[in-house]
């Protein structure tokens, strides 16, 4: 009888010598790199070193007999080969994560996982709401991601994450069920010595005069900046444009203009902050916070429980919100 495992000359099938020979490891690495793009990047995410990465790949590439990446600018890109090992790995990869669901979900909230997708701003809450939901249940894993929002929105259609915390921005634009949450204002910031700190209802049109700091394209906030000005037929002086909320808290400081941020950033501020906020006719912008989560994806016992209980932090948000916007106005 013949191996089923071999061809007719009674060598191992590719297909065979696959199974026989690849790790689980060699799989996540190869989705890491198509993903990322990248050797160095896919080592960081996985804690690995990169010539680990690449040593795995070329185990990988030595048992399907074909190369699985070629150079692409300062990166890789998959060949035909390793396309399909990419999309044989994915599939492989979520029937495990929906297999770990399932078996989670027999047991109730003892054990699981849940992975977490959050937008840079978000980054100043989440940890908290993530920390009082492990207290309630520390048999739990949790991985959080911080990342901008065209990388969240990737991450949701890839179904890399079971619940995302979003702007409102793109809301409407994202294959994916939302809940709104919790309320995001945004407010206008200056140095506590800044001349227009004593005044009062300032008009949006002396505010256009100041030198003003921006997000970078593609920022929810630059995006609400931008629309508040233009219903006015205003302008902003953009004297910068930035990448973080950091680096814009510390520009102000620095004296290099005036800027909008969300109040969520402040919370560690308090009444001894170099920074202050001005009190301007619409401001602050009131947005809010969405959950969101793949359309066509069945959240898990985990998943679902986490949504309840982020929803029900709402009104401790709300709250605090409320005290710093108070402590923060002079």
């Amino acid at each position: 009888m013949k191996d089923k495992g071999r061809n007719q000359s009674g060598f191992a099938s590719s297909g065979d010598r696959f199974v026989r020979h690849t790790t689980l490891r060699q799989l996540q690495i190869m989705e890491a790199i198509v993903r990322l793009g990248s050797f160095t990047r896919a080592a960081e995410e996985l804690f690995l070193t990169q010539p680990t990465v690449s040593m795995q790949v070329k185990k990988l590439a030595d048992t399907v007999s074909m190369p699985l990446f070629q150079p692409a600018g300062r990166g890789v890109e998959a060949t035909d080969a390793g396309r399909e090992v990419y999309a044989a790995a994915k599939d492989i990869l979520n029937s495990l994560a929906e297999l770990e669901t399932r078996l989670a979900d027999l047991e109730g909230l003892k054990r699981g996982r849940l992975r977490l997708g959050v937008i840079t701003t978000a980054q100043y809450f989440a940890p908290e709401i993530l920390g009082a939901f492990c207290e309630l249940y520390p048999g739990v894993d949790v991985s959080l991601q911080v990342t901008n929002l065209e990388r969240i929105q990737e991450r949701l259609l890839a179904n890399e994450d079971d619940i995302s915390i979003i702007g409102e921005t793109r809301v409407r634009e994202l294959d994916a069920e939302t809940v709104p949450f919790a309320p995001n204002p945004l407010v206008m910031v200056a140095r506590r010595d800044h001349p227009l700190v004593k005044e009062r209802n300032i008009p949006l049109s002396r505010i256009a005069g100041e030198k003003f700091l921006l997000r970078e394209p593609g920022s929810g906030i630059r995006g609400a900046v931008m629309k508040c000005f233009q219903e006015q037929g205003l302008r902003p002086n953009v004297r910068m444009e930035l990448g973080s909320n950091e680096a814009i808290k510390h520009a102000v400081v620095g004296g290099l203009g005036i800027s909008v941020l969300s109040l969520h950033t402040l919370t560690l501020e308090g009444r001894g902050s170099p920074l202050a906020l001005l009190d301007v006719e619409g401001f602050p912008i009131l947005r809010c916070w969405h959950l969101a989560h793949p359309r066509n994806r069945e959240l898990s016992l985990v998943a679902r429980t986490f949504l309840a209980f982020a929803v029900s932090r709402e009104s401790g948000i709300r709250a605090r919100m409320e005290s710093l916007l108070k402590e923060m106005t002079p």
